[in-house]
């Protein structure tokens, strides 16, 4: 059976047991037990390489010991099992060699299990499905591994169709141009400050991989050099899952956090990167006291430009950026234009990528922006780029989704940050504005493409200039049309 269809299987049988219930729990409940699955697999591997391996998990809990058997137990016992002994224990798991919670693969898997939940209620039917996981899934089959990848791709799709406000699964051509243009060399440090389930990470992995990783000793300083925080547990577990499946041996680096929680000072030298790619979310609003983290003039509860304010901290100089953001934080107002006057006296925001609507269809319709940028000196030009539609498409949707190739046109374009790109030309796409003019425009970078006609405006003062022209002419109608109808009935009479 392919792993695709083992899954929908799973799936399928989950739907019958009365404690799971939605997308979003059948996905909770599936991953924690392909992570084990996974683990096991890996802990094989790491046996027949190191003669002194030894597993941080107590024997009882290593899924070949109590899921691997098809005919083990199940039922009440197994049900019992799994919420009075295995999940009690990985919540608490320290290493039985060093006596403590320290060890890289046990603070993985504790943090893994932290926020875990066991939905299903019936013994047999998760015998079921551990049988079905055991029966589909050998990830030390290269082959297996990379078809499962491809699932794994799929499932974190659907799991953003059950998902809320501001998350959303960025599509993977725009990871790869974003990691692409950022191009983080082997020995830069790369971060995710709100990595989800860990797409940009896993692109800069396979980038590093296929353009700088040569020998064991470059892989080992990729595996330190990727790191990201999420704080929801379950996009948490799936991104752990995620480092293991793209080979990072033990992914202690992605943390079960709030990047926002901790005062901006609090983050000093020792926490700079080199590279930071990031969608973070946007729409949703910080609970309380969070913008409390953040000097008075960025103090706002909007998640997307808090996140932007501590890219700009967390950066080294020189550090390079490659970051989405919603159209409403090029055009708004406010604390937004405090973040931009930010941006673009302390970062060289050189491009902005303007992408099309529907390329995150299904999960939202608003417009987003690349903006990349790199510390340490100030902007002097933006140039912008609008990314058309493949001819003869007029949306993106889901049976029609973005394809990488299509950034082909503006990586051909980019040129080298090295001499300022010079080669820069402006085209029907492409054009530049200098710094001066934006800030004479407060700061606004909602540019409209000049080789466009009429586009439609977000400009808040336009739009509302637009609303009182309607309103004065639809008074004007109504005026018209009291009088005709005044004049027939006088008519009438």
């Amino acid at each position: 059976m392919s792993i695709s269809s083992a899954i929908k299987s799973i799936q399928d049988i989950m739907r019958k047991d009365v404690g799971v219930d939605g997308d979003a729990q059948r996905i909770g409940q599936l991953v924690w037990m392909l992570f084990l699955k996974i683990f096991d697999d890996r802990e094989q591997e790491w046996e027949l390489l190191n003669n002194d391996y030894q597993s941080p998990l107590p024997e009882a809990y290593r899924w070949r010991n109590w899921a691997a058997n098809p005919e083990g137990m199940t039922g009440d016992e197994l049900k019992s099992f799994i919420d009075n002994e295995l999940f009690p224990g990985l919540q608490n798991l320290t290493d039985p060699v060093k006596g403590h919670s320290q060890s890289p693969v046990a603070y993985v898997v504790r943090s893994v299990f932290e926020d875990a939940y066991n939905y299903m209620k019936s013994g047999q039917l998760l015998r079921q499905v551990i049988n079905k996981i055991q029966a589909a899934v050998d990830f030390n089959k290269a082959q297996e591994r990379h078809a499962f990848g491809d699932m794994y791709e799929q499932l974190l799709r659907d799991l953003q169709n059950a998902g809320n406000a501001g998350e959303f699964y960025t599509p993977r051509p725009v990871t790869e141009f974003m990691v692409r243009m950022v191009d983080p060399q082997l020995h830069e440090k790369v971060m995710d400050p709100a990595c989800g389930t860990g797409g940009f990470l896993t692109c800069t992995i396979e980038h590093k991989r296929s353009r700088y990783v040569k020998t064991p000793e470059d892989e080992q300083i990729l595996q330190a050099s990727i790191h990201g925080v999420e704080k929801k547990p379950l996009p948490h577990l799936l991104a752990t899952t995620n480092m293991i499946l793209h080979g990072i041996e033990v992914p202690s680096q992605i943390r079960h956090d709030n990047t926002l929680a901790r005062p901006l000072i609090s983050w000093g030298p020792k926490d700079r990167v080199d590279c930071i790619v990031a969608n973070p979310p946007f729409g949703g609003m910080e609970e309380d006291g969070i913008e409390t983290n953040f000097p008075a003039a960025f103090r706002t509860r909007e998640t997307a430009d808090l996140f932007l304010v501590l890219i700009m901290h967390l950066l080294k100089d020189g550090g390079r950026a490659a970051v989405v953001l919603p159209d409403g934080f090029l055009f708004g107002e406010g604390i937004k234009s405090r973040i931009k006057e930010k941006l673009l006296t302390e970062c060289n925001l050189h491009t902005v990528v303007r992408l099309p609507n529907g390329v995150f269809n299904p999960y939202t319709g608003i417009k987003t922006n690349l903006l990349f940028f790199t510390k340490g000196r100030p902007t002097t030009d933006v140039w912008f780029y609008e990314h058309p539609y493949p001819a003869g498409m007029k949306n993106y949707s889901k049976t029609r989704p973005m394809r990488v190739e299509e950034f082909a046109a503006e990586q051909a374009w980019w040129g080298s940050e090295a001499d300022g790109f010079a080669a820069r030309v402006g085209n029907e796409q492409a054009w530049k504005v200098s710094v001066d003019a934006i800030r004479e425009r407060g700061w606004n970078l909602d540019v409209k493409n000049p080789h466009q006609g009429e586009q439609v405006s977000h400009d808040p003062e336009g739009l509302l200039a637009e609303y009182r022209q309607m309103q004065a002419e639809i008074a004007q109608l109504q005026g018209q049309l009291k009088a005709a109808l005044a004049g027939a009935l006088e008519g009438g009479e």
